[in-house]
């Protein structure tokens, strides 16, 4: 698994942590912090913003930073992804107000109870 600090790091290349500060609006003492290994699971909409700024996929971001497991395939080609889905890591971008929060937890309880209905 990647090092995200490092990655980060590698990623910003001769721009400075100004640069990126003034982008995205993070300072840049915390980018500095999550390069140098001293932050090593910062926010997902931290990772969001920062995945926006290098053009680069946020569920790279989202795996050194160990939200998400690495992408597996099976047998047949398909990719399966463990942990975390894309549906959960795209809410876990979003800064969600404790009622929000609440209100998407009872609709996912929601849902999962009527596909189990369903099922029987």
């Amino acid at each position: 698994m990647i090092a995200l600090g490092e990655e980060l790091r590698r990623l910003r290349g001769s721009r400075s942590l100004r640069e990126v500060e003034k982008a995205t609006k993070i300072s840049n003492a915390y980018i500095s912090q999550i390069e140098n290994g001293k932050i090593d699971e910062p926010s997902p909409h931290i990772l969001h913003k920062l995945a926006e700024y290098y053009a680069v996929p946020y569920a790279f971001l989202m795996e050194a930073a160990g939200y998400l497991q690495p992408i597996h395939h099976s047998q047949n080609g398909n990719s399966q992804e463990a942990g975390v889905g894309g549906l959960e890591a795209a809410l876990m971008s979003e800064e969600l107000t404790e009622d929000e929060a609440k209100e998407v937890k009872n609709f996912i309880h929601f849902l999962r109870l009527k596909r189990r209905s369903e099922v029987k």
